[in-house]
């Protein structure tokens, strides 16, 4: 098959990259396979090219380069494809609905798999015919604000299949929408085995991963160490992750540490590409967010050997630990239970030892072998219902757009009015 991936930017650093490379990775061994980036502003991925993908660019952002598309005045203006309630929305314009476009048209593949919401807008507004159309969910549903659910609500309708993270964001795209004829199918991210032995259980360092934004609660976590440090001060934790452009969460977690008086327990370590060799560094990993629309992190550290004490939230951590077993999942926000968890594997060495091995060996099933031939059955599967049922699909398709026609025309006129309310505040 000749799959094709469209990506956001494949030249940044996050999640959808990361498991987005591994599955074209493992793909390309016995497929032709392309990860298409909408922008480009680097010469290489900063997580490295996977090996045997085509990588291509639509935009180029590189002010360096002959090909640099920053100055064309189609860029200032707004996009018209790529939905507004999309948080990427700002970064879009009309020459990525152009060029988007233009790429989709003119497509040679079997599969064209889009990797966010707004992208898969695309694909459902402008790719051909006889093309399997896929929408993969990094994030979820329930995570989307009323305007981006109710533009996936009409235009998923036309894709072929919707892919979840977890199981619970699928049942909720069964429940919450109508869309008859579309498949919708959860296939966790994978997450390939690590380069290093993993972690022998002794070393006394807690670890924990992720972007130093508000939703990963690292202040509950620092407040449950100090706990922690309370009874056993030979432990430490570090905290591994960059901040936001405002560097104010990472001010604010530095204050915390000062605060507690932690300084020589608790360390904001910044980025590492990548993370295994720091993984097998510690003993046990902690996950302290309100919302895990799978949690990366907590199969890249149970890949490497360390039970992880997780939060219980939306969505992932209660489909990837085995409480009690791989893992523990406490309350949200809980900093008792949280430090409980924490001290109860930090205490007991072979308890630690127990549930890192038992957290190596359950974390197998995401490998990405396997995920892949989930992914490749059902791109088979689709394959040949397209062909079993091409007119019926031409028929699916052709009211869609009847009806698409006219959702356009309301949508436009629905912004335009809330442009003139806009301007008319402003004057007065």
């Amino acid at each position: 098959m000749r799959i094709s991936f469209l990506l956001h930017n494949a030249y940044g650093i996050g999640g959808t990259i990361r498991t987005t490379f591994n599955l074209a990775r493992t793909l390309a061994e016995r497929h032709e396979v392309e990860i298409v980036s909408v922008f480009r502003h680097r010469d290489e991925p900063t997580m490295g090219a996977p090996e045997g993908v085509t990588m291509k660019h639509l935009v180029d952002l590189r002010k360096k380069s002959p090909g640099y598309d920053g100055d064309d005045p189609l860029a200032a203006r707004p996009a018209k494809v790529f939905p507004r309630g999309d948080g990427r929305h700002k970064q879009y314009s009309r020459l990525t609905d152009l060029r988007i476009g233009a790429h989709l048209q003119s497509l040679d593949a079997d599969v064209v798999v889009g990797t966010r919401p707004g992208l898969n807008v695309h694909i459902a507004r402008q790719a051909p015919r006889g093309i399997v159309r896929i929408g993969q969910e990094h994030l979820t549903l329930d995570s989307h604000g009323y305007r981006l659910r109710r533009e996936i609500a009409h235009r998923y309708a036309v894709l072929d299949a919707v892919t979840t993270v977890t199981d619970a964001d699928a049942r909720a795209y069964r429940e919450q929408l109508d869309l008859p004829g579309v498949r919708i199918e959860a296939v966790p991210n994978s997450v390939p085995a690590p380069q290093v032995a993993p972690a022998d259980s002794t070393a006394r360092w807690v670890v924990a991963a992720g972007r130093l934004t508000r939703v990963k609660r690292y202040d509950v976590l620092i407040e449950a160490f100090a706990q922690v440090v309370a009874a056993r001060p030979d432990w430490r934790l570090r905290i591994y992750g960059s901040g936001d452009a405002t560097g104010n969460e990472k001010k604010a977690l530095r204050a915390l540490i000062d605060k507690r008086g932690l300084h020589n327990h608790v360390f904001l370590m910044g980025t590492a590409n990548p993370l295994e060799a720091e993984w097998v560094k510690g003993s046990v990993a902690a996950v302290t967010s309100t919302l895990e629309s799978f949690g990366m992190t907590i199969v890249e550290a149970m890949r490497c050997g360390l039970p992880v004490v997780s939060t219980d939230c939306p969505h992932g951590p209660r489909e990837i630990i085995e409480d009690g077993v791989d893992g523990r999942l406490v309350p949200v926000g809980d900093v008792d239970a949280i430090a409980a968890a924490l001290l109860g594997l930090i205490e007991d060495d072979e308890l630690r030892r127990r549930t890192g091995q038992a957290a190596l060996a359950a974390s197998a099933r995401f490998d990405p072998a396997r995920i892949a031939e989930r992914h490749e059955a059902l791109f088979a599967d689709l394959a040949a219902r397209d062909v079993r049922h091409k007119g019926g699909g031409s028929l699916r398709e052709a009211l869609h757009r009847g009806r698409s026609a006219l959702y356009d025309g309301a949508y436009g006129l629905r912004y335009v009015a809330a442009d003139v309310i806009r301007r008319g505040k402003k004057s007065t």
